[in-house]
């Protein structure tokens, strides 16, 4: 899988992440409330609601060194390594991993989504 490919991928990952989230929200929330500038701060002790926000979040947090070392192997002619792909699929296994809340495997796949990252690292100063 190329490094132009899995960064596409990325932006779906990201898309399924806020459609999940937003999903689950909508039915926690009263009808509406998603449209509103959510002013009141409505909470939720759904669990669901709960664990996709937060992998939403880790998701979000890990996205930025991604594109940052997916960019510059595309940039710097370093591509053809297997660390994007690596980071990519770890992180698609992780959405499920949090929502049901498997414990120590999501840990296992967030792991391997950092040694994805150290790939490329290492790719891209090597």
């Amino acid at each position: 899988m190329s490094e132009l490919v899995c960064l596409e991928l990325s932006v779906v990952l990201w898309i399924v992440h806020v459609l999940v989230q937003g999903g689950i929200a909508n039915t926690v929330f009263p009808l509406g409330y998603l449209a509103t500038a959510r002013d009141s701060g409505e909470k939720s002790d759904n669990v669901y609601y709960g664990r996709a926000t937060r992998a939403l979040s880790n998701y979000v947090e890990n996205l930025a060194p991604f594109v940052a070392l997916d960019l510059g192997l595309i940039v710097a002619n370093h591509t053809g390594g297997y660390g994007a792909a690596v980071w990519i699929l770890a992180r698609a296994v992780y959405i499920p991993l949090y929502l049901f809340g498997v414990p120590y495997v999501r840990t296992l796949a967030w792991l391997a989504s950092l040694v994805g990252l150290i790939m490329m690292l290492v790719r891209l100063a090597f």
